[in-house]
């Protein structure tokens, strides 16, 4: 019931008063039925501008970190995803990827929509990176279309470490639903679940424009945190 209200009386009109997001492709989205919508990862505003758009009920799987953080700030978030209807991922340990599967699956198991972002992280850059396979799984073990959609302009109103956004317009673009039943039988093949996995990412490529990098957003940040080790002075 929360849900609703934040959608369409709260935190939908708000939105869309501040942000005047440009809406295109909404059409694709399909009226009835499971599918999945995977986007580009640019800013924590994602969260909130995507789902303000989609007319129907869509379920993220967020990071488990959104729910646990510390002080009023902590509980406040936590307290709004809880109400948002966003199921917490744990990322760490090998079973997480499997969880993230299971969870998301047991949404469309409900002819619901699943909105995941398959870089796994936010884009440090604005640039988009290499896709996690989960959402080719996913789409093959529940037979459900993907639809790409595409973030536009909400690095610049948002980026990593901004706390509040400026007020600026954004695009929401979406594609035309990916039908990927050719794979039938085959979301235990790696080869085949890559190959799904860059099919999305290269749609998505195309709805947002940004420079492409063929590589985890999570390992090159990782690097980037790495202290730099500077090569010793000879005596």
């Amino acid at each position: 019931m929360f849900y609703y209200v934040l959608k369409y009386v709260i935190l939908g009109p708000l939105l869309r008063l501040l942000f005047r997001p440009r809406i295109e492709g909404l059409d694709h989205i399909p009226a009835e039925g499971a599918a999945i919508v995977a986007g580009n990862h640019l800013s924590f505003s994602d969260h909130f501008l995507m789902p303000a758009i989609i007319k129907r009920r869509i379920t993220f799987l967020a990071k488990a970190e959104y729910f646990t953080g510390p002080g009023l700030k902590g509980r406040l978030t936590a307290a709004f995803f809880r109400s948002a209807g966003q199921i917490p991922v744990d990322r760490s340990g090998k079973e997480a990827g499997k969880a993230a599967i299971r969870e998301g699956l047991g949404v469309l198991s409900k002819d619901e929509l699943l909105g995941i972002y398959p870089e796994g992280t936010r884009s440090h850059d604005g640039r988009l990176y290499k896709g996690k396979v989960g959402v080719a799984v996913m789409a093959l073990k529940a037979q459900v279309p993907v639809v790409p959609c595409a973030m536009v302009g909400t690095f610049e109103i948002q980026p990593p470490g901004q706390v509040l956004p400026k007020i600026k317009r954004v695009t929401v673009r979406f594609g035309e639903p990916l039908d990927f039943s050719r794979y039938a039988g085959m979301e235990n093949e790696k080869a085949a679940i890559r190959a799904v996995t860059d099919e999305i990412m290269y749609a998505i490529l195309g709805l947002s424009g940004q420079e492409y990098v063929d590589r985890y957003a999570a390992d090159v940040k990782a690097e980037l945190e790495q202290p730099k080790k500077f090569p010793r002075r000879r005596s």
